[in-house]
């Protein structure tokens, strides 16, 4: 027989977890003398006493040590789900530790789905400014944060507003300007990858696809507030849902103003009768050249547009894709 130091010498456990095993059941002594309650520990003990520490030290809990010990058949399902936990818990450590290390260094870093970085890329670049007098208007924002990407692009006349969500993300919020060009020779090739990365730093970006780094210069530049102007929007009093195709049709031979009257799910574009889901009362004009690049870069076969008056943004929305929203300046009426 085995006294409880030396047995717990001889399992390589402490003789207060062996009380603590005692008291629950998991390790009892052999013989517990009732003189003075010395607990005694029997040779066929140390093989559980041992795994009893072998448990331990893989941390598994208390439950599982007794489903193990006490469920032979049971045991490797218990040890199988104890080591998933584990590596969970493992990948979520340094998942976390990646973030705040990234943050700490002033790195941040995403990873995209490549046909929606693509995709994203050209509904916003045909909105940048080609008026180089304006350089800030002739770049892309991008903004990073872990709830979301955007990337937006404006010549004041229109804003082109993507939103994307990562798949990972680590480090903090971040930004970056970067050349609408730039950015499309850099994302030509992504759509047929299933991930890209996109790393930002103080120094500027690097896109990188399928193991090829491509730099993207950070440039400087104040980009316009934009989220003022979206925060000072009114809510719109009219809202028309027609055939997207049909009025980019229409517009693709429109010259000045191109004006836009609803009637009784009916809209007149420039005098052009399309079935649509509106009331009458609205009468919009717009300059071609810029609702109709709004009108191709959205998807789908309906557009939604958003009228407040004739003199406010338009927001012009896809059906298809809530993600993608492009605010449209209406020009004057001159019919009206």
């Amino acid at each position: 027989m085995y006294s409880i130091s030396a047995f717990a010498e001889r399992v390589g456990l402490t003789r207060s977890a062996l009380r603590f095993y005692d008291d629950c059941g998991v390790l009892a002594p052999a013989r517990v003398d009732p003189g003075n309650g010395y607990r005694y520990y029997s040779e066929d003990q140390i093989e559980r006493g041992v795994l009893v520490r072998g448990l331990r030290q893989a941390g598994v809990p208390l439950a599982g040590i007794v489903a193990v010990l006490d469920d032979a058949e049971g045991a490797e399902d218990v040890l199988r789900a104890h080591a998933k936990r584990l590596r969970e818990e493992h990948d979520a450590a340094q998942a976390a530790l990646r973030g705040v290390l990234a943050g700490v260094a002033g790195v941040t870093e995403v990873t995209l789905g490549g046909a929606e970085f693509a995709c994203a890329i050209r509904q916003v670049a045909p909105s940048v400014s080609r008026d180089s007098s304006f350089p800030v208007l002739g770049r892309v924002l991008i903004e990073l944060a872990a709830q979301g990407l955007r990337f937006v692009a404006t010549d004041r006349y229109r804003l082109a507003i993507r939103e994307l969500t990562p798949e990972t993300f680590t480090g903090g919020p971040a930004r970056i300007l970067v050349a609408a060009g730039a950015l499309l020779a850099a994302s030509a090739s992504s759509s047929r990858h299933r991930t890209v990365t996109l790393r930002v730093t103080a120094e500027g970006g690097v896109l990188t696809v399928e193991g090829q780094a491509v730099p993207l210069s950070g440039l400087p530049g104040e980009f316009p507030a934009y989220r003022d102007l979206l925060g000072a929007l009114s809510p719109p009093a009219h809202r028309v849902i027609t055939d997207r195709v049909a009025l980019i049709g229409v517009l693709g031979d429109a010259e000045g103003p191109f004006v836009l009257e609803s009637g009784a799910d009916e809209l007149l574009a420039n005098g052009t009768r399309l079935p649509s889901v509106c009331e009458p009362g609205v009468r919009v004009a717009f300059d071609p050249a810029v609702l109709c690049p709004a009108l191709e870069a959205s998807v789908g076969p309906e557009v939604l547009l958003d009228i407040t008056d004739p003199c406010s943004p338009v927001v012009v929305r896809s059906a298809d894709q809530g993600s993608f929203t492009t605010l449209v300046m209406p020009v004057a009426d001159e019919g009206n």
